[in-house]
């Protein structure tokens, strides 16, 4: 029966300690809810300046995302053309190709006898070149498709050469120099990126740990009587960690609501842009998962930058 009754009784004391546990965050969430309200102008523009520092690097991941999409679109243009001597048989040719995909960086291998060449010389030119030739004086052709990625990690004269070095092989053609140029590009933007990140990550932290810093200071009164009768620092802290998670979360929406907006406005433009060209590319947005983590990160910045600014500031207060 003691066994009982104390098991029974440790159980009721865990479930009355976690309801007045969940209920001192919710009455610490309202009460930090409320603190807000009463200065709607200052938690507006701190909320506004939070996220626009989030708008700007998730706005650059975003470009980088819609250009790695076009770039992706543009495999084709990266293909490598392989002229085979003109005594290479098609089963020669065709065996080749089979040894040329066990390459690395190598995503496809075309074939194309010397017929189906002359054929599409003649629809592209217009020109029977058959009815004056004797012989097809064309060669049999590998069209190589490489990975953007594989190119990226490896040197494309490295891999040309060794096409070249083939024994069947006459002559290739690689056009690789705008390649090189977008891997380029876009490896710049990348770094350009993780350090904008970092440095308006820090902003964040600054903001919102002064925003902190300025309501303690307000309240210095409050805290001080709530010290004088016992309360704990959790207590104390804990309205001011929901102010730093409102202010990170609310900025993650803003700048969710500022890229909508501007991908929005850039959506008829890109979209005429591209049917110039006959494409059906159309800008892309955030996705579910990375708006969540776009949110995440503001309420994460949010509760660091409040959790320094009051770990620093309230246990230089104590009553008098």
């Amino acid at each position: 029966m003691n066994k009982r009754t104390g098991t029974h009784g440790n159980s009721f004391n865990l479930k009355k300690a976690l309801k007045v546990w969940l209920m001192q965050h919710a009455q610490a969430c309202v009460f930090s809810m409320g603190q807000l309200f009463k200065n709607p102008l200052g938690s507006l523009l701190t909320t506004a300046v939070v996220g626009i520092a989030l708008a700007l690097p998730a706005g650059f991941y975003l470009l980088l995302e819609n250009c790695q999409r076009v770039a992706a679109n543009w495999d084709n243009s990266a293909q490598i053309s392989l002229f085979l001597k003109l005594d290479v048989g098609e089963e020669r040719a065709l065996s080749l190709a089979n040894e040329i995909r066990q390459i690395q960086s190598i995503a496809e291998v075309e074939y194309k006898s010397p017929e189906a060449a002359m054929l599409e010389y003649q629809q592209q030119t217009g020109f029977d070149a058959q009815a004056v030739l004797e012989d097809n004086p064309l060669p049999a052709i590998l069209l190589l498709q490489p990975e953007l990625d594989g190119l990226a990690r490896m040197d494309g004269n490295q891999l040309l050469q060794q096409l070249r070095a083939i024994p069947e092989v006459d002559s290739a053609q690689f056009d690789r120099q705008w390649i090189q140029r977008l891997f380029a590009i876009i490896d710049i933007v990348q770094q350009a990126v993780a350090i904008l990140s970092l440095l308006l990550a820090i902003a964040v932290l600054l903001i919102i740990g002064n925003t902190i810093r300025l309501a303690i200071y307000n309240r210095r009164n409050e805290i001080e009587v709530n010290k004088l009768f016992g309360a704990t620092e959790a207590f104390i802290r804990r309205p001011f960690l929901y102010s730093g998670l409102f202010h990170g979360v609310g900025g993650g929406i803003l700048a969710w609501g500022l890229l909508s907006l501007s991908l929005a406005l850039l959506d008829g433009p890109v979209g005429r842009l591209a049917r110039l060209y006959s494409s059906d590319f159309a800008l892309q947005g955030l996705s579910p998962s990375e708006l969540l983590l776009l949110l995440g990160v503001g309420a994460g910045l949010g509760l660091a930058g409040s959790w320094v600014s009051v770990q620093r500031h309230i246990k230089a207060i104590e009553p008098a």
